[in-house]
């Protein structure tokens, strides 16, 4: 039989073996605590790896260029090694959780363990927790409505909404024949805020509790998946169901819908914030720091924030099921097993023979089979078939399609240098400058009116000689559907053929 020193010890032992405690316990909790709080904020909650180690870093290299490096009695502060080495310690410990956000980027995100830890040190920093009026009131509407709800007694709970409408009733014909409320003192004011606060403090643990705890739960789930000790059909139905109902699947899961409820409602949040804004409004909060006045502000954010993060855990973990429902392979998860099982016996053998910082040669291929002769025929029965024959080419079979190629194809540089000689000799040339290059497109036919044509008269021109002018010439080319398109260009007159031979 235990006795109850024993089982108070007993007790206690368990306690401190949870990672928050033991963080706490720790010989650099200090430092560990000041990091990560430095690091991870409410408005940031996950941080990328390269950026936590490098920030963590820069906040070492401060520590020790202050000289906190060592205590007053000569041991270390701040232990030894990189802010990487750091960090994976703590995630080893169970302090940070890394995982794959989408983009395939690598996040730190803190553990309920490590929020809880950060919580309780700043508590224990910060404003002193005293035994208020708001403190006891808080209790004691907690087990008032506790026994309301516990108890089945329609006469007793009529009773009570009865006694509350009398004093309500009361309180409002008060207020309507003096027209006055009675003012709260400022004293009272900020033990209810302090109060609120210890409230606030405690929701990040619990909604990174409720998140781990779903994302244990998907491990349990694709853990006994894998281990494929039940029928195919039973495992795909259950877990499924369990992908589909996550959030009621565990304790947690469970309160944090009931909470869902209270809180999950729009107007309630903006309800919230608008009593916030009447709150700090008023002349009691220039007394508090501006920390807590701070926090006062951000509640609203923070449900809102962990309520994210609760719903984001649900959603991957219903997405990691459903995958691997889907991907369920049970041959080839064995042989996954078997592998690792094989590696690991591999380290056991191999690691207590290393010393620490030992070279290792890495792999550099991997082993070849060695294989004596391979089989040359593969004994076809079937006889070579030959190849199909080639369908008959009709010469005049793609002469439409031809011409179609050729209409939305280059310019026809002939064409239109035969075109542009027997304008200029038409009286196109109507000064010593040559012929109007616009005029010109214009008057052609328009099957050599197209864009593509313009730009080879363009070019054209630019061969022969060309003289630009000072005006905006405005033509239509005609495309081979039909369509028509305005160009506008600088004004050019061309010298044909002819004028630079004389």
């Amino acid at each position: 039989m235990i006795t109850r020193a024993e089982g108070a010890y007993l007790g206690a032992l368990r306690a401190f073996q949870e990672p928050m405690l033991d963080l706490l316990h720790r010989r650099y909790a200090p430092l560990v605590v000041s990091l990560l709080s430095l690091v991870f904020t409410p408005e940031r909650p996950t941080v990328p790896v390269a950026e936590a180690h490098t920030e963590i870093g820069d906040a070492l290299d401060q520590l020790r260029a202050q000289g906190y490096e060592l205590n007053a009695d000569g041991t270390r502060a701040i232990p030894l090694g990189s802010a990487r080495e750091l960090c994976r310690q703590w995630a080893d410990v169970g302090w940070l959780k890394r995982q794959i956000v989408e983009g395939d980027v690598e996040v730190y995100q803190l553990s309920a363990h490590a929020v809880g830890a950060r919580e309780v040190a700043g508590r224990a920093g910060g404003a002193r927790a005293r035994v208020s009026e708001s403190r006891v009131r808080t209790l004691l509407e907690a087990v008032e409505r506790l026994a309301q709800d516990a108890d089945p007694d329609v006469l007793v709970r009529m009773a009570r909404l009865d006694g509350q409408i009398k004093r309500l009733q009361a309180e409002l014909t008060r207020i309507q024949r003096t027209g006055e409320v009675d003012e709260v003192d400022e004293e009272e004011l900020l033990e209810e805020a302090e109060n609120v606060l210890h409230l606030v403090r405690e929701l990040p643990a619990d909604f990174a509790r409720v998140a781990e705890s779903i994302r244990a739960m998907q491990r349990d789930v694709v853990t006994a998946l894998r281990q494929d000790e039940r029928p195919s059909g039973d495992v795909l139905r259950e877990y499924l169901e369990r992908g589909e109902q996550v959030m009621t699947a565990t304790p947690e899961g469970r309160a944090f819908a009931g909470a869902l409820r209270l809180i999950g409602d729009p107007e309630r949040i903006d309800e919230l914030s608008l009593q916030l804004d009447t709150v700090l409004r008023h002349r009691f909060t220039g007394r508090l720091p501006g920390q807590q006045r701070a926090e006062l502000r951000d509640v609203g954010r923070r449900i809102e924030q962990g309520v994210a993060e609760v719903i984001k855990a649900q959603r991957q973990a219903s997405h990691v099921i459903t995958t691997q429902v889907r991907n369920h392979d049970p041959l080839r998860d064995r042989q996954v097993d078997e592998l690792l099982r094989e590696v690991m016996i591999g380290f056991q053998t191999w690691v207590p023979t290393t010393r620490r910082s030992q070279v290792v040669d890495p792999l550099r291929r991997l082993p070849v089979a060695d294989v004596a002769h391979l089989r040359q025929s593969t004994s076809d029965l079937s006889p070579p078939q030959p190849p199909v024959p080639l369908s008959a080419w009709d010469d005049g079979a793609d002469t439409d399609l031809e011409d179609g190629a050729r209409e939305w194809g280059g310019p026809h540089y002939a064409e239109l240098r035969e075109h542009l000689v027997s304008f200029a000799a038409d009286g196109g040339a109507a000064d010593d400058r040559g012929a109007d290059l616009a005029a010109a497109f214009s008057a052609a036919p328009e099957r050599i009116r197209r864009p593509v044509d313009l730009l080879g008269l363009l070019e054209i021109a630019h061969q022969d000689g060309m003289t630009e002018t000072d005006q905006v010439a405005l033509v239509e080319a005609v495309r081979p559907d039909g369509s028509r398109r305005r160009f506008a260009f600088g004004g050019v007159t061309v010298s044909t053929k002819e004028e630079n031979d004389e």
